[in-house]
């Protein structure tokens, strides 16, 4: 075969080649581990029912089939400076690709200036995007007998911080039965173990959706040869 016939064929064959590089990264890509950190107060941790019926636990069973690990790093009682003060050894220990902020309820029980905890919200999604971590805003909402102000400040904090960070609108994690006093335990602030599906549902599409682009950037990067 001469030279040029080499060259033909060469070039008709491209067009598969890269069909079949893609096809290798995407199924490569789909393999990669990817881990999910819940950063979260009583709300994400589960408190006073088993850990296993939590809205975290679910969280895992629906994002095992794209290869993701939630790991729930939520503590009860916590608060924005207890997260932010353990942000980094929890990044260095987990190394998520991809953490959910869940925080600020236990700020807004103790009456914590709404100042204060956007500040500590905003130094946690800086130490995250430092460690290459997408985030994922969880928004919090007070009732408003702790004063219609406070509660409306309070509730479009996470909204700002979503915006100036171009976040995805933050979904408010006990929409839709927030006032429903049967979806919660006797002390009436934890959602019971059958509220645990609603909190998933208010909060999946947007983790999906991120899911989805870090997913994306993922085979992005395999398919885009290196600078030399």
């Amino acid at each position: 075969m001469g030279r040029i016939a080499l060259t033909l064929t060469f070039i008709a064959a491209f067009p598969l080649l890269l069909l079949i590089r893609s096809a290798d990264s995407s199924a490569a890509n789909a393999s990669v581990e990817r881990r999910m950190m819940i950063y979260g107060d009583s709300l994400s941790a589960g408190y006073g029912i088993d850990p296993k019926q939590g809205w975290a636990t679910l969280l895992q069973s629906e994002l095992k089939k794209d290869g993701v690990t939630v790991v729930n790093s939520s503590i009860s009682g916590e608060t924005t400076r207890g997260g932010l003060n353990r942000i980094k050894a929890d990044l260095l220990r987990i190394k998520p690709d991809i953490m959910v902020l869940a925080l600020g309820a236990n700020d807004g029980l103790r009456g914590l200036p709404v100042a204060q905890t956007r500040n500590n919200l905003q130094a946690i999604i800086d130490e995250a995007r430092r460690a290459k971590a997408r985030v994922v805003l969880i928004g919090i909402q007070i009732p408003p007998n702790y004063g219609s102000d406070f509660a409306r400040q309070f509730r479009d904090l996470y909204v700002d911080l979503a915006n100036s960070n171009r976040l995805p609108p933050p979904p408010f994690l006990l929409e839709g039965f927030a006032e429903k006093l049967e979806m919660f335990q006797p002390d009436r602030l934890h959602p019971t173990a059958g509220a645990q599906p609603a909190m998933l549902k208010n909060v999946l599409p947007v983790i999906l959706k991120v899911v989805k682009e870090s997913r994306t950037g993922m085979a992005l990067a395999a398919t885009v040869p290196a600078k030399k």
